[in-house]
Formats: C-alpha cells, sequence, structure tokens
C-alpha cells in the first residue's frame, strides 16, 4: 500500500470523509483548544447552541449529544477511511487539525499538511494506529470536554462513538462496493470490529458485516422533526409522557 493520502478521493467517499489542507479560514482553532476549559469564547458551546438552533432541541442535552455524534463521526471517518484506502492516517494531532466550528461537513476540519503515518498491513497494528489518532486523540478528550461544560452521559456519548464507527465503515464499503474495490471495504470492516474490541466500544452494540444496532439512543427523536435513527436501540420513538 501506498503511504500517499489522495484527499478527494477521499472525499468521494462521502461529507464526513472530508478533509480540507491549506490555511485554514478565519476562526478556524486547533482541536486542543476545543478540549481545553474555555478561557474565552468557546466553539464547543458555540457549535451547541448552533445545533439546538438549527433542531428546535428541547433539551441542551439532545443538542449536546447530536453535535458529538457529528464530529465522532468526522474524526472516524477521516481515520477509518485513510487507513482502509492507504494503508495510512493523517497526523490529526489535536494541536494541528484545526476546527470551524460555524461550518458544517465537509468544511469544518483542515490542516496545514498532511504527515501520512503508516499502519501497516496487519489489522491489529493498523486500528491501533487508528484508534491513537482518533480515539486517545480526539474522543476521548472531546467527552471529557463535553461533560464537563453539560450533564451528559459517558454512555450516551461512546454509544454515539461505536454509531459513527460504524457508519463510517459501512459507508466505506458502500463506495468499495460502487467502485469495484472490495478489497477496501473488506479491510474497513476488519479495522472497525478490531477497533469495537475496547471497553469503551464493545458494549455500545453489536457490530455485523450488514447492520449496527447500538445499544443508547442519541436523543434525536426528541427534536420537533426527529425521528429514530437507522441502528437505535429503539424501532420507533417512545412515547414521551405529560410534563
Amino acid at each position: 500500500m501506498t503511504t500517499r493520502i489522495d484527499l478527494a478521493e477521499l472525499r468521494s467517499v462521502g461529507g464526513f470523509f472530508a478533509l480540507r489542507q491549506g490555511p485554514a479560514p478565519e476562526g478556524a482553532v486547533a482541536f486542543s483548544q476545543v478540549y481545553a476549559p474555555p478561557a474565552g469564547p468557546d466553539p464547543l458551546s458555540s457549535r451547541v447552541a448552533e445545533v439546538a438552533r438549527r433542531l428546535g432541541a428541547p433539551e441542551e442535552r439532545v443538542a449536546v449529544s447530536v453535535a458529538h455524534l457529528g464530529l465522532a463521526a468526522r474524526v472516524w471517518s477521516v481515520g477509518l477511511g485513510c487507513a482502509a484506502l492507504y494503508g495510512a492516517v493523517p497526523d490529526l494531532d489535536p494541536a494541528r487539525l484545526r476546527w470551524d466550528a460555524r461550518a458544517t461537513s465537509p468544511d469544518d476540519l483542515w490542516l496545514g499538511d498532511v504527515r501520512a503515518l503508516p499502519v501497516g498491513a496487519d489489522p491489529d497494528a493498523a486500528a491501533a494506529t487508528v484508534r491513537d489518532a482518533v480515539q486517545r486523540a480526539h474522543l476521548v478528550p472531546l467527552a471529557e470536554a463535553l461533560r464537563a461544560r453539560y450533564r451528559i452521559s459517558a454512555g450516551l456519548l461512546w454509544g454515539n462513538a461505536g454509531s459513527a464507527l460504524a457508519g463510517a465503515a459501512r459507508e466505506l464499503r458502500g463506495w468499495a462496493a460502487r467502485e469495484r474495490r472490495e478489497g477496501v471495504g473488506e479491510r474497513a470492516l476488519r479495522l472497525a470490529e478490531v477497533l469495537f474490541d475496547h471497553p469503551d466500544l464493545r458494549t455500545t452494540g453489536a457490530l455485523d458485516p450488514a447492520a449496527f444496532r447500538r445499544r443508547s439512543c442519541c436523543l434525536y427523536y426528541r427534536c420537533p422533526a426527529g425521528g429514530v435513527c437507522g441502528d437505535c436501540c429503539f424501532e420507533r420513538p417512545p412515547t414521551r409522557s405529560s410534563p
């Protein structure tokens, strides 16, 4: 496998896989700043507020969950996509990767330059590299930052992370089938299986080649125009009790 990462091809998998290279737009900040305790304007809280406004979220935790799910999907998609396609992941160090909280996929993630970190052919070693780049570098501090700012359960956030990982693998397999590159889809699924074998993820849901069913709910159904997601633990929106 080559260690060259083709950002145009990666973006063709879907918007969540997009990664911009070059100078970031004004207002974009390094994720290291996003995860730190706020000492001024807080991009993470701004994104949650914007999600709440767009969805008409009736509870703050609904907006927190949906905002978190979107970010988890972005970083998993970039990491897993590059590993499956190129046998490498970009250096996604939070001090290097910048985020524009005002934008959405595909215009929110930026790297000044893409440094490819080879993952190797062994699935366990490759998954360990992806885990370091995504789960440890981003999902752990992101969950900690959100829980420091809001009342949201760790189980719900890790359920989102599991759903986002399964979704990234599913998108890669669909793209690989359309492009007749089945090896990419098989590699993505194998990497996802290894990544799910971690204490924070293995209890979030059941992954198989066709589907994923999570054991928690992202709460999107509580929004006025919301419903249950395709991998939700509920088959239909729960009935809400009257206040």
